[in-house]
């Protein structure tokens, strides 16, 4: 059996609010015009992230710390609660519909975290998953987090998975709103560096595995029509973790 073609659209540092507009158009065109299911990988530089439900009290660090560092803030409509990104994580956002994935949203998450659990245990890294607290887990330090919204069974948003970001930076915040996790990364576990092209091929592979998908490479910016997004699309999005 043939498996669907997904785009796949892979770029190197994108500043957090372009790759934030950029999704917001793919889920515009998905509900215009039904433009084709949609991988985004990318990197950010150094920003923080808080989530429909996130408190500011968990970003630990005041405004003079943040601007010395470098960091932005953005409040955005996925679930959770305050996240950090920065250069050295593998950010993805699925743009999928989830018509074809029986509007499950739980297992939509669920293959999330398996693709990157299986990305782990290529590196040789015991990764596993919590039910309470999502994400991928190793141990019990986080090493990938998952948060999402959802928009006329549309998702967006996505997954960070730390290969070798400042691991400093999570300092500055409680992550996921929890004070006591603690984030670690593929090359802190390995104690040596990871090739990044091979890092993306690895996901790419168990993303397609998982969701029996097949990505075609695509540049959006050559897919989309030049219109900008809608202000406000219609419905409210609903955020998940």
């Amino acid at each position: 059996m043939s498996r669907r073609e997904v785009y796949l659209a892979s770029y190197p540092l994108v500043p957090y609010g372009e790759a934030l507009n950029l999704q917001r158009r793919v889920v515009s065109a998905k509900i215009e015009r039904g433009f084709p299911d949609t991988l985004i990988l990318l990197e950010h530089p150094p920003v923080i992230t808080l989530g429909r439900r996130a408190r500011e009290e968990n970003i630990r660090a005041s405004q003079e710390v943040l601007q010395a560092e470098g960091i932005e803030v953005f409040h955005v409509e996925r679930g959770g609660d305050v996240t950090y990104h920065g250069p050295g994580q593998l950010v993805g956002y699925p743009v999928f519909s989830l018509k074809h994935y029986g509007k499950d949203i739980p297992g939509f998450v669920f293959s999330i975290e398996e693709a990157l659990i299986r990305l782990c245990h290529d590196l040789g890294i015991p990764a596993l998953r919590r039910s309470l607290n999502r994400g991928v887990w190793v141990g019990n330090k986080k090493i990938a987090s998952v948060g999402l919204a959802i928009r006329r069974w549309i998702s967006f948003h996505g997954f960070a998975f730390n290969q070798a970001p400042n691991m400093a930076h999570f300092k500055l915040i409680n992550p996921c709103g929890l004070s006591a996790v603690e984030m670690t990364s593929a090359e802190e576990i390995l104690g040596e560096a990871i090739d990044s092209g091979l890092l993306r091929r690895q996901v790419c592979r168990h993303f397609e595995d998982v969701f029996q998908v097949s990505f075609v490479e695509v540049d959006l910016g050559d897919e989309l029509d030049t219109r900008p997004v809608r202000e406000g699309l219609e419905g409210e999005p609903t955020p998940f973790w």
